[in-house]
């Protein structure tokens, strides 16, 4: 039976044992108030906690409760599959796992295969997305993982986004919808299950709900016209969960509370107008935009199925309990968002058979994760998604100049993650056709008179590559400081340099009058790979 025809999207629930891994399904009020709780297994923020480092932790929480699953963060290839059966093995009932995996599970699983970020998608044909979201769900189900908490459904409308930006798959309606489907689509032809997010949408917001709680003034007409239709697309697709916005919509509930907290968003206008039938998941509750939506019960009654990264799951079991038996709506929505939990497990142990929570293997081949033909389709795509806009004067990168030699890569990042490699890999990329060539980075810490000196030398080189950096992270600074900001408009200009975007195409805005300008939308590895490939072609003497 295919994931698609056996219950997400606009169809029943079921609760059904998944024969994989039980034979009973939970019946208690702590067991199936507990199957609603995901923990985050690993970091990949301070402190750093690969997921094999996290199973002792872990398997302490499954004595005392029977949590429905993870959301998995910093594993590997190696031991990450090894590490979830041991937890599978170590849990009365079937665990789901999840990850954040919109570039492809090597996001999150070192070795894996990382795709451009969707914007990337944006100028490429919805077969691309399929084909991308196919291989990531291959190598998302071959090492443990059930769930991806994809696709982007918002619209980048607001260009002072800090946290959608290049996660989107464009900035319309037309780009997004159709990329949102064909990711539903080439995941469920695999047998992975997906996440819609951010409800009711999250692109016109100008605060990152990681820090703060966005607030989108748009009236209840104009949210129908750009936010929902992705999400009506979603829907009608068969995806299986959404995603709550920690954001809030006075249009859509005049109370105030976010979308996370809200039974008019949730219940009313997701379940009655949409008519969806699946999980409703929340995002992260360790998110600054989610501080006050703390009462488990609460959340419950205004529509959230599963409590996503919830800071402590003994209190949060516990207070489901307590409210479920002093309150028989409690206890009737403790059932009903368990039955659809248990529904995504059954629609996996129908489709694989026994065993595959346990044994991804007797399914998918843990060879294939990172192979060679999905790095080269990455990288397709990679190059497939750059965009080169048209230059107001004459470009002379890679003229003869009297005097000048050699060749210059400098890159700008306004911030850096704890995942960053102490190399970049567009260092790499550019020393393999460059060897002589000199690299420099201008990070947060880059005293100015460093900065000067570049610009200073600047006419001694015959070429000049300057890549930005400007993405949405979580935690994370976005858009370059202003010191950067100066440094790129002036050395920007010169009629020898190249200014690509490995990132948001609007941090190219704030300079028109760049010699030349391109955009890949991403800074992953094979995008940084396809600018280099890119300089390679402008230059005769490669």
């Amino acid at each position: 039976m295919s994931a698609s025809a056996s219950g997400p999207g606009r169809t029943s629930t079921s609760t059904r044992v998944p024969t994989s891994a039980s034979t009973r399904v939970p019946t208690s009020v702590r067991d199936r108030a507990a199957q609603l709780i995901f923990p985050r297994i690993g970091s990949n923020m301070d402190p750093i906690v690969k997921v094999e480092e996290d199973v002792e932790r872990m398997r302490d929480l499954l004595s005392r409760h029977a949590i429905g699953g993870f959301c998995l963060f910093n594993g590997d290839r190696y031991h990450t599959p090894q590490s979830l059966a041991l937890l599978q093995a170590s849990s009365r009932f079937p665990l789901l796992v999840a990850t954040d995996m919109e570039r492809g599970v090597g996001q999150q699983i070192r070795g894996a295969t990382v795709f451009p970020h969707a914007m990337a998608y944006e100028s490429q044909d919805p077969e691309a997305v399929e084909a991308m979201a196919r291989i990531s769900a291959r190598e998302a189900l071959a090492t443990g993982i059930h769930i991806s908490f994809s696709p982007v459904a918002d619209v980048a409308s607001n260009p002072a986004n800090p946290i959608i930006a290049t996660r989107a798959f464009g900035r319309s309606l037309e780009s997004v919808i159709p990329r949102v489907e064909a990711y539903v689509h080439g995941s469920h032809a695999e047998g992975l299950l997906t996440t819609a997010k951010h409800f009711p949408g999250h692109g016109d917001t100008e605060t990152d709900s990681h820090d703060g709680t966005p607030l989108v003034s748009r009236t209840a007409a104009s949210l129908e016209q750009l936010e929902l239709p992705p999400f009506r697309a979603a829907v009608d697709a068969g995806v299986d969960l959404v995603m709550t916005a920690h954001v809030v919509y006075p249009a859509l509930d005049v109370s105030g509370r976010t979308a996370t907290q809200s039974r008019p968003i949730l219940t009313d206008l997701l379940r009655g107008e949409l008519g969806f039938r699946g999980a409703v998941i929340s995002d992260s509750l360790l998110m600054a935009g989610a501080q006050s939506e703390h009462d488990p019960a609460q959340l419950l009654l205004a529509g959230v199925d599963i409590l996503l990264d919830v800071d402590d799951v003994d209190i949060a079991v516990d207070a489901l309990v307590s409210a479920a038996h002093a309150d028989g709506e409690v206890r009737r929505r403790v059932d009903e968002a368990f039955g659809r939990t248990w529904a995504l497990k059954t629609r996996l142990s129908d489709r694989f058979g026994p065993g595959f929570f346990q044994d991804p293997g007797t399914a998918f081949d843990i060879s294939l994760v990172g192979c060679d033909a999905h790095r080269q389709l990455a990288a397709d795509h990679a190059r497939s998604a750059l965009v080169a806009r048209e230059s107001p004067h004459p470009f002379l990168f890679f003229t003869s100049h009297p005097g000048r030699t050699g060749t210059l890569c400098v890159l700008v990042r306004p911030s850096t993650n704890y995942t960053d490699p102490t190399q970049s890999p567009l260092e790499a990329a550019f020393r393999r056709r460059y060897p002589a060539g000199e690299y420099v980075e201008i990070l947060p810490g880059t005293a100015e008179e460093d900065m000067e000196r570049v610009l200073d030398q600047a006419a001694e080189y015959r070429a000049i590559l300057l890549a930005v950096v400007v993405k949405p992270a979580a935690w994370h600074r976005y858009g370059l400081l202003p010191s950067q900001r100066a440094f790129v408009k002036d050395l920007s200009e010169r009629e020898h340099v190249v200014l690509a975007s490995l990132g948001s195409p609007t941090v190219l805005d704030a300079f028109p009058n760049a010699a030349h300008a391109v955009c890949l939308f991403s800074d992953v590895e094979a995008s940084q790979h396809a600018l280099i490939e890119y300089i390679v072609t402008l230059d005769p003497e490669q």
